[in-house]
């Protein structure tokens, strides 16, 4: 049976664990959208050894193309959190940020060519 005061120290280790995840940052270096995927392309045993454990649990599971979604989904770890520990990982070279749609600038006047040559395909 848990008692109530169970309850409450579960209820605060929850507030407090993702804030000294991060120890208490919630900017990140890099854009993370949730839509972002991440990888480590050179995955090595002996730095995931060194990593905390859920920092570790982020790097093993981008050795497959992974979201930040996902890996939040997956960990039980808040996006926040997630974004900081993937930038901390992608800044010391160990996971590789994949740009998103956004990253990417488009010029109108392809695109209007692309659309209007779209539209006689239509026709």
């Amino acid at each position: 049976m848990v008692t109530h005061s169970q309850n409450q120290r579960e209820s605060r280790s929850s507030r407090v664990r993702p804030y000294a995840l991060t120890h208490g940052r919630t900017r990140t270096r890099h854009q993370l959208l949730v839509e972002t995927m991440i990888s480590a392309s050179d995955y090595d045993t002996e730095l995931a050894e060194k990593l905390l454990p859920e920092s570790r649990s982020v790097y093993e599971h981008a050795r497959r193309p992974i979201s930040l979604a996902e890996l939040s989904a997956s960990l039980n770890i808040p996006l926040g959190v997630i974004r900081v520990l993937v930038s901390d990982l992608a800044t010391e070279g160990a996971i590789v940020i994949h740009p998103t749609g956004q990253a990417y600038s488009y010029d109108h006047n392809i695109l209007e060519r692309i659309l209007d040559g779209l539209n006689k395909l239509s026709a």
